[in-house]
């Protein structure tokens, strides 16, 4: 086993990957499988294919999810990462005394659906999701029938680009908490080069280590333009959700933030750490 510190303690990965019981579940994983210089036994996580099957076979033995199907060009997410923030989610839900009914909307929620999937299947919550793609939401849709969730995930297509709420939530919408992973680069162009530099730093030649499109990956102005937009929206529908929330990876976006809340009379605004290994990043949450 590898060691994933700082997961949260109801993470079932925080202990790392036990290989031999993954590779049982997955005989396709077993290529990929390899000790590192150190000694360890780990896959090559700059290699999207193995990232892709280490991915798919977490979510079936420790979430039930068998089919997890989508094209390569999608980013590809890892299940650690992101089953941390619904459960952060679930305790800041609790901390406002939120324990029963809960509806969560999923803002960007691509592909691979995966935040609707692990919510659902760690805490049996209900999903809207929505992303702008419809090719993405094809494939969302697709995942969500074949593991039999289609009463628990509902999907929405934001039609217009330059908006975040609005167009997505309608008349009678009551949510216990919105969540965003919110597009880090301001371009391609962007993209490309963080792309160039991570693999200078792994000393190899590889490519971004998920693939990703456009609407996953960028936006005009970056995620503190994306931010910004979002927490404006937000206030114009201020009785619909308990919470939103949002990851954020650039700490420096946080204090204009927490400026314009209080320009848009926010009445509480968390910031809550998530540690991932040597890597920190954000939740921040807001309520009106």
């Amino acid at each position: 086993m590898n060691s994933k510190p700082g997961l949260h303690p109801r993470n079932k990965h925080k202990n790392g990957y036990n290989f031999d019981v993954l590779i049982k579940y997955n005989k396709n994983l077993a290529p990929f499988v390899r000790k590192n210089e150190y000694g360890t036994v780990t896959i090559d996580f700059s290699d999207p294919k193995a990232v892709k099957e280490l991915n798919v076979t977490l979510l079936e033995v420790h979430y039930g999810i068998k089919d997890w199907t989508f094209p390569d060009e999608n980013l590809c997410p890892p299940i650690p990462g992101r089953v941390d923030y619904i459960h952060y989610i679930a305790d800041l839900l609790e901390s406002s005394s939120i324990t029963k009914d809960i509806k969560i909307l999923d803002i960007g929620t691509g592909a691979t659906c995966i935040y609707p999937l692990l919510g659902v299947k760690e805490y049996n919550w209900n999903f809207v999701a929505v992303d702008t793609e419809v090719d993405s939401l094809d494939s969302a849709q697709d995942i969500v029938d074949d593991n039999g969730l289609k009463s628990k995930i509902t999907l929405r297509q934001q039609l217009d680009e330059a908006n975040i709420l609005k167009g997505i939530i309608e008349k009678g919408d009551s949510f216990s908490a919105v969540i965003c992973n919110p597009p880090f680069y301001k371009s391609e162009m962007e993209a490309k080069g963080a792309n160039a530099r991570k693999s200078r730093n792994l000393g190899n030649n590889a490519v971004r280590n998920f693939a990703g499109n456009n609407n996953e990956l960028w936006y005009p102005g970056g995620e503190k333009a994306f931010l910004h937009n979002y927490f404006y929206q937000s206030s114009l529908y201020k009785d619909t959700s308990v919470w939103f929330t949002s990851l954020v990876s650039k700490k420096e976006n946080i204090e204009s933030l927490q400026k314009s809340g209080e320009k848009l009379k926010v009445k509480n605004f968390t910031i809550i750490p998530m540690h991932q290994g040597n890597k920190v990043t954000r939740i921040i949450a807001w309520q009106f």
